[in-house]
């Protein structure tokens, strides 16, 4: 077994310790009625647009989402929550430490023996959740499993949807598609985005992810016999049908969405398998990017 299908294997476990500690967290995680913004990079950027989202969806203070490396300088925020696995990304720290003394920051990482403990302000160890593996899965949803849980949003449901997400068997078929298309709505579609690179990084496979509504402006141009469009949480209605009647494959998300995330990341290591590709050695990746000075 490679790192990262054990990693993903053990997710709902990590879930479940990350949704008990959300209390003893609360106090350095975002207040009702705060301006916030989530930052990250790659992976962690597209949990913090899920995470935004999700904040806002909830009532709890107007929050936006940001790449670290794009975050709008000009804005003002009460708090700025940066994801980073490894505490050691260029762009988060570099944001971390412009910040510092401004807006209050907190850091959800996987290791607090890093320069993100002496730029953030305050930091929430998920070592639990930490990998070995270069491609991401255990940490990211890990992250935003507690920040749900924060928000009053995870239940055990969820964590019961990702065990039927590992132990039933994927569509068959499914792997031998020749290009992958990933939609979301609301706080979803940052998950399409994460679908999306997990393929590419895992399996070097063509994907795409779009908010779902979008999917007929221009990209379903695309789909054909060999092409699948994958749904993560609530499909608009009559999307389904439109996408079968072009004889593309139409995969419906039934589970929870952050289960339907780990349904994903099954196909990547799957396609990775099935072109004779190493998913622990993706090409051109390192566990994290530090830019030299």
């Amino acid at each position: 077994m490679t790192h990262v299908e054990d990693e993903l294997n053990s997710q709902p476990e990590c879930w479940r310790h990350a949704a008990g500690q959300a209390g003893a967290h609360a106090p350095v995680l975002p207040a009702p009625g705060e301006r916030v913004a989530v930052v990250g990079c790659g992976t962690s950027y597209f949990m913090a647009q899920a995470a935004a989202a999700l904040r806002e969806g909830a009532g709890q203070g107007e929050t936006d989402a940001f790449a670290a490396s794009e975050f709008p300088h000009h804005r003002a925020y009460d708090r700025v929550v940066a994801l980073t696995r490894s505490g050691t990304t260029t762009e988060v720290l570099d944001l971390l430490g412009r910040l510092k003394g401004r807006t209050r920051t907190t850091a959800l990482t996987a290791d607090p023996a890093t320069p993100v403990l002496s730029l953030a302000d305050d930091t929430v160890v998920l070592d639990h959740a930490d990998e070995r593996s270069v491609v991401q899965t255990r940490f990211a949803t890990t992250a935003l499993t507690l920040l749900r849980a924060h928000l009053g949003l995870h239940t055990e449901a969820v964590v019961d949807d990702a065990r039927t997400a590992l132990d039933t068997p994927l569509p068959e078929g499914l792997v031998e598609c020749a290009q992958f298309t990933f939609l979301g709505r609301g706080w979803t579609v940052g998950l399409a985005h994460e679908a999306g690179l997990k393929m590419r990084e895992a399996a070097l496979a063509w994907t795409e992810a779009y908010p779902a509504m979008e999917y007929r402006h221009g990209p379903i141009s695309i789909s054909t016999a060999s092409t699948a469009t994958w749904m993560i949480g609530d499909a608009p209605e009559g999307l389904a049908a439109q996408v079968r009647d072009t004889g593309g494959r139409w995969i419906e998300g039934t589970l929870d969405p952050l289960a339907e995330l780990v349904r994903v990341q099954r196909l990547a290591v799957a396609v990775a398998a099935a072109r004779g590709l190493d998913p622990d050695r993706p090409r051109h990746l390192t566990r994290s990017v530090v830019l030299a000075p």
